[in-house]
């Protein structure tokens, strides 16, 4: 019983997971790295509050604007193309510690 609930939720969670990459692969922004920087900086004040590898020598890159609360998340190719992979409001800066070793928190 409890590997057939466990398998059904892991096909509901593929489907779901399925069904968004669909619907971002029709709506994604893609514009060189210049460009997609520019924009956000100009048209909605965001600066780039964090960085990270990828796979296959993408960067991801989040931006944020702290008088607005909007975010974006952008990932560049290394051929210089910039995609819009997610956006969004309500950005904040959280600094978390760590849990001490051992904790199951």
């Amino acid at each position: 019983m409890m590997q057939q609930t466990f398998l059904a939720l892991s096909l509901g969670f593929a489907g779901v997971i399925l069904a968004s990459h669909a619907a971002f692969s029709q709506t994604a922004q893609c514009a060189p790295r210049e460009t997609a920087t520019a924009s956000l900086a100009e048209k909605y004040g965001e600066t780039r509050r964090g960085i990270g590898l990828a796979g296959q020598g993408a960067v991801m890159e989040v931006y944020a604007a702290d008088a607005t609360g909007t975010w974006t998340i952008l990932m560049t190719l290394p051929n210089g193309m910039s995609c819009m992979v997610a956006s969004g409001q309500g950005y904040e800066t959280v600094t978390e510690e760590l849990p001490a070793a051992g904790d199951p928190a």
